[in-house]
């Protein structure tokens, strides 16, 4: 089936890219399923040009408008959803299950940015002198995104959305793994829904690091979402330039199982937060606290779901799990757990691959020390560890570099939500496990899992605008010299 998109990139129309075609591979089976365009710098150059010029004029027209092709591109998606989770399906290795959540929350992602710009952009101060004083969010100008594979539609769109809403022109740069549903299978409702040549994309051959796109001059605003190591990067490159930067990093979350929960259905929560899409998401539930007199029976019934989890090719329903992305975050994965085991844990299930398709892994006994409890892994791995005392638990959550998500499962929810307060986390879930995310909700990490603003709904105007301080009175203010 041809495309609008074949062996192209998107600069405001689907054009060819100066740095020829990539193709885009299947991880599952290995097969090409697409060719798409590939920019050089040229087209960054010619997209920094064109996003210069119609952002000032899509910043001028009436929030109406700016909604209103968010609201079609919604209903676009929304009406056709098969459009995106066709390309997610084999791009990414999504299950259909995951393929068809993605998508809907690109959907409400778009409705929210609808909604975004009709929100209040300001308030009025008070002011020593008599004087109309307010200060007002303006749109920062030119947003570039930098996106990853694993959940490529959505964490292109919720800079995508919002920041367009804003009154932003946006570059975007999704992984070139994922270039179909990162970003040129977004462009379509996008285009189709009247989007002005402010939407601007470019197709890299390979992850540049630092990209051009961060080093441009005439690109104020970055927002990554990545690895940490990588978001480092992209940190160093942009200070010098003095930009406004939006660092989504990675996560080692923990599950804390208290005492009082009920193990069948913390073992339910918990092996969706690890194994779902193979545990290739930040929020992933990479640690479980469970009391020393339970770890036990627990890690034993969730190494029995593990076992019963079907993986493989995800364009058949059957199978809940597809590939790992690619043989190097394989042999990653595979090497935390057998480093793993090395250092004293018990491999109660999987720990082996056929190809890329890696069994769900749950390790007991876990060393605290050990590559698998300390590092973000990446992979469909459950790490199980057993503690003493709540207080021994909150400090082992609290070591880790990482403070993005953190689950706590309970029959008590306030005393769960008393704990909060002590845990450095950027979410706290109380009886749910790791992974979540709304179009409405102030999303981002803390310490090593993230940095400047946060995503959701009014939280993005500190994101994609600057604050700007206006004052008003009737006449010239007079002065003594």
């Amino acid at each position: 089936m041809s495309n609008t998109w074949d062996n192209k990139i998107f600069n405001g129309a689907f054009v060819a890219g100066g740095a020829g075609t990539l193709d885009v591979t299947a991880p599952a089976t290995g097969q090409v399923i697409a060719t798409v365009g590939q920019a050089d710098t040229g087209d960054l150059e010619q997209a920094v040009a064109a996003a210069t010029k119609a952002q000032a004029a899509w910043a001028a027209l009436p929030y109406t408008e700016r909604a209103a092709v968010m609201t079609k591109a919604a209903a676009l998606l929304a009406a056709a959803p098969e459009q995106l989770t066709r390309w997610l399906v084999p791009e990414s290795g999504s299950g259909q299950g995951k393929a068809a959540f993605e998508t809907a929350l690109v959907v409400s992602e778009l409705s929210a940015a609808a909604a975004l710009a009709a929100q209040p952009h300001g308030q009025i101060l008070r002011s020593m002198k008599p004087r109309f004083s307010l200060g007002r969010y303006v749109p920062v100008g030119i947003v570039g995104v930098i996106s990853p594979f694993n959940f490529p539609a959505i964490l292109s769109m919720r800079s995508v959305a919002p920041a367009l809403a804003l009154g932003n022109a946006v570059i975007l740069k999704p992984d070139p793994r994922t270039s179909i549903s990162g970003g040129l299978a977004l462009a379509a409702p996008a285009a189709a829904a009247g989007l002005p040549a402010g939407r601007l994309h470019r197709r890299p051959a390979a992850a540049a690091a630092p990209p051009a796109l961060v080093a441009h001059p005439d690109v104020p605003c970055i927002s990554f979402t990545g690895s940490t190591a990588a978001g480092r990067r992209i940190g160093e490159a942009a200070a010098p330039l003095l930009k406004k930067v939006h660092l989504e990093l990675g996560g080692n979350n923990a599950l804390l199982v208290l005492p009082d929960a009920d193990i069948d259905a913390a073992v339910s929560a918990s092996a969706w937060g690890s194994f779902l899409h193979q545990g290739q998401i930040c929020m992933t539930t990479g640690r479980h606290l469970v009391p020393k007199d339970k770890a036990k029976e627990y890690a034993a019934k969730l190494a029995e779901k593990a076992r019963n989890i079907p993986v493989g090719d995800p364009t058949d329903p059957a199978n809940a799990l597809g590939p790992i992305i690619d043989d190097n975050q394989l042999e990653k994965v595979h090497g935390i757990v057998e480093s793993t085991v090395a250092a004293g844990a018990t491999l109660l299930a999987g720990g082996t691959h056929e190809g890329l398709f890696y069994r769900p892994t749950v390790l007991a006994d876990v060393p605290l020390d050990s590559p698998a409890f300390s590092q973000e892994i990446f992979g469909p791995v459950a790490p199980v560890v057993g503690y003493e005392t709540v207080e021994e638990a909150i400090d082992i959550i609290n070591s880790s570099e990482y403070g993005l998500s953190v689950a706590i499962l309970t029959s008590n929810p306030f005393a769960a939500f008393e704990l909060a307060d002590r845990i450095k986390s950027g979410a706290v879930h109380i009886n749910d496990q790791t992974v979540d995310d709304e179009a409405t909700a102030p999303f981002g990490g803390a310490k090593a899992s993230g940095a400047g603003g946060h995503f959701g709904l009014s939280a993005n105007l500190e994101t994609f605008c600057d604050l700007q301080w206006v004052t008003m009175q009737s006449k010239i203010e007079r002065y003594p010299f």
